[in-house]
């Protein structure tokens, strides 16, 4: 195991999970990586760590370049296990670290750890000399836990933000531009819909601090290493804090005996008319974080359900109190379905929908199976509330 030099005496000495496929519930197909950096200097820091089945990888790579047991800091930005789960294991080495930790991350590692370790809590603005560099740190609050923060190393122009700025992406290539660039920005968006979106106006905050910094590499916590294309992930994470849409069409439904279905396709005929771009995504087939990165720049969302116990398809709930806690705002809403005799579901939808704050169409509510009529008047009364 080989550690990789980022910057002058700043090496990556990550572990890569080539195995991973799910994280809190959404698919990673790709895998992922758990970033830790070492920094040699006149003292040794090490930022992050590993998931604990991952610690022996770190280990060999911190090897590659040094003894382990020279460390003098270890740097834990977030309290999360993906991150700090072989803190345990490396403090047995490091017994002269000193761990530093914003105030939140004291805390939580004292309750997840119950270790006795010498901690050194910082805040925003605060600064560590370790040599040549100084490390500069700035807490970011609920991006995405209460104890993240940020560590910035101005000489080197370095910023390491853990979560902020990753994606999910197990591979040989550790920059951005050593992968193609739509699988990486597929992956950031992937990443940021299913564990950044409800932290927006945290998500701003940040940007503002960090827009102050000169930067010219991020180092997440997780995926690739951004070097190259910088103002492009940025521009990203600004447009996504501020939940801005494109004309776009998202039709999210499942369906029992394909009536559902029918009242679906005949939705995306009246996207399609009118020039805005559509998706069709049925539950059976699509997974829910899949759809969620799909739904993070669609304006307009319709969601689908026939009647089933006086409610909706298990699916169709699964999926709305999935987004409905990743809080997506700025959206249109449409909630449609079919039904035998009942018929509630298509009214929970859009009470789920209305309280998620999404501005209501009219919904569409058909008993048993649409015919070409009835399909018909969906169509014109939907393409005059569709602009």
């Amino acid at each position: 195991m080989k550690a990789i030099e980022i910057k002058k005496d700043i090496y990556w000495v990550g572990g890569i999970d080539w195995d991973l496929r799910s994280f809190h519930g959404h698919l990673t197909q790709r895998g992922s990586t758990y970033n830790a950096y070492l920094i040699v200097d006149e003292k040794v820091v090490l930022v992050d760590t590993v998931k604990h089945y991952l610690y022996q990888e770190m280990l060999e790579r911190i090897k590659d370049v040094i003894d382990p047991s020279q460390i003098d800091y270890i740097v834990s930005n977030h309290v999360e296990m993906d991150h700090s789960g072989s803190l345990p294991k490396i403090m047995k080495i490091c017994q002269k670290a000193t761990i530093i930790t914003s105030p939140n991350g004291e805390k939580g590692l004292k309750k997840h750890y119950r270790e006795k370790w010498d901690f050194k809590v910082v805040e925003t603005g605060d600064s560590l000399p370790i040599g040549k560099r100084n490390m500069q740190f700035v807490l970011m609050p609920m991006v995405h836990w209460p104890d993240s923060m940020a560590t910035y190393i101005p000489q080197d122009k370095l910023l390491l933000p853990n979560d902020a700025f990753g994606q999910h992406i197990a591979s040989p290539e550790r920059f951005d531009d050593e992968l193609d660039l739509g699988i990486v920005k597929e992956e950031a968006a992937k990443y940021y819909a299913n564990i950044v979106l409800p932290f927006g106006r945290q998500v701003k905050k940040a940007l503002d601090a960090v827009g102050e910094l000169q930067i010219d590499m991020i180092g997440p916590s997780h995926g690739l290493i951004w070097r190259t294309h910088l103002n492009e992930i940025i521009k990203m994470y600004t447009k996504w804090a501020d939940n801005r849409t494109e004309e776009k069409a998202l039709i999210i439904y499942d369906t029992m005996w394909g009536s559902t279905e029918k009242i679906a396709r005949s939705i995306q005929d009246v996207f399609e008319g009118k020039g805005i771009p559509v998706q069709l995504q049925n539950l059976k087939t699509n997974h829910i974080s899949d759809i969620m990165t799909n739904l993070l720049t669609a304006k307009y969302i319709c969601v689908g359900s026939p009647t089933l116990n006086n409610g909706m398809l298990p699916t169709v709930s699964a999926f709305l109190t999935y987004m409905k806690g990743l809080a997506p705002k700025n959206r249109v809403g449409l909630a449609f379905g079919s039904y035998g005799w009942g018929g509630q579901s298509v009214e929970e939808i859009e009470q789920i929908l209305k309280g998620s704050g999404f501005e209501m169409m009219e919904k569409i509510r058909i008993n048993y199976i649409p015919d070409k009529d009835t399909l018909d008047e969906i169509k014109e009364k939907l393409e005059k509330e569709v602009l």
